[in-house]
């Protein structure tokens, strides 16, 4: 039963939904601050949503901690020079948040450190104030990121900025 609850709500989560939560206006504010904070630290901060899985990753089980660990290595997040990328990514669909961060990052901050920062964002998405939960989110990860990697002159944009619709 709760397999075909889940089915049925990604069938029906249609991609205009969305583009209804995260308008171009939101999308670039979030790029904008994603810009801000990586003048901060020497990490690399990529945001990514998508609104629904394929019926096909549904009936493999494919959670969302899945997908985003997936999505960590297509997006090459995983690639940075500093092993100091982070990945927030949510699933519509599920109403989950999810945070995968390089091996340089995890071995500094712990899981329920991100499970809290997961849980503010949360409690602002259950208001529906999708915008600015992302943004309190990543004004956390960016303080974690300015404590444990500081900003270095050298230092490149490895990785857009602008927030990924999938």
């Amino acid at each position: 039963m709760k397999k075909l609850k889940r089915l049925l709500k990604h069938l029906f989560f249609l991609p205009y939904q969305v583009r209804n939560l995260f308008p171009k206006s939101s999308l670039k504010e979030i790029e904008l601050v994603i810009q801000d904070s990586e003048k901060r630290h020497s990490a690399e901060l990529v945001f990514a949503v998508e609104g629904r899985l394929s019926i096909s990753e549904l009936l493999k089980g494919k959670t969302s901690r899945q997908r985003a660990i997936e999505l960590f290595s297509i997006l090459r997040v995983w690639d940075t020079e500093g092993n100091s990328g982070v990945l927030v990514y949510l699933l519509l669909a599920d109403k989950k948040i999810e945070i995968v961060a390089d091996r340089g990052i995890s071995k500094l901050v712990s899981q329920s450190t991100w499970d809290g920062i997961i849980e503010r964002m949360q409690e602002n998405f259950r208001k529906d104030f999708f915008q600015r939960g992302v943004i309190l989110g990543i004004a956390e990860i960016t303080e974690l990121l300015v404590t444990h990697f500081p900003p270095q002159n050298t230092k490149k944009n490895e990785l857009s900025d602008k927030p990924i619709i999938l």
